[in-house]
C-alpha cells in the first residue's frame, strides 16, 4: 500500500472538526481523548523508533494497541475502566479517521481484551 496517512493532519482534523464541531464534545472529553492519543503516539514512536511526526495511521496496528494497553495496565497500574476509556478514544479516532473502505469489519471487541463493558477475558 503506497498511501500513508500521516497522523498529524488526521489528529488535527479529528479534534477540530469531529470532536469539537460535529460531536460537540465537552472540554473534559477532549482533554481525555487528547491525553489517551498522546500517550499512544509516544508509546508507538518509542516502540517503532520513529519520530511522532513520522508516524502513519498504518503504524497503529492491533498488536501495537494491545501492547500499549498492556503497558497501561502493567507499568502504570491503570484499572480496566481507565484502559477502557483510553481504548474508547483510540477507537473513536481510528474509526472516524480511516477511509470507509479501510475500516475493520470485525466487531468492536474482536481485537482486544478490554471490551467497553468493563469485563476482561483474563
Amino acid at each position: 500500500m503506497s498511501e500513508h496517512l500521516l497522523l498529524a493532519p488526521l489528529l488535527e482534523s479529528y479534534f477540530r472538526r469531529r470532536l469539537t464541531k460535529q460531536r460537540n464534545a465537552t472540554p473534559a472529553t477532549v482533554a481525555s481523548y487528547r491525553d489517551a492519543l498522546r500517550m499512544l503516539i509516544l508509546f508507538a514512536a518509542a516502540r517503532l523508533r520513529k519520530k511522532p511526526t513520522a508516524l502513519a495511521l498504518e503504524d497503529l496496528d492491533r498488536d501495537l494497541v494491545l501492547a500499549f494497553l498492556d503497558e497501561l495496565e502493567e507499568k502504570r497500574n491503570n484499572c480496566v475502566a481507565t484502559c477502557n476509556a483510553r481504548l474508547a478514544a483510540i477507537r473513536s479516532f481510528s474509526t472516524t479517521s480511516l477511509p470507509p473502505t479501510r475500516r475493520p469489519s470485525a466487531s468492536p471487541n474482536a481485537c482486544c481484551r478490554f471490551p467497553l463493558n468493563g469485563r476482561t477475558s483474563r
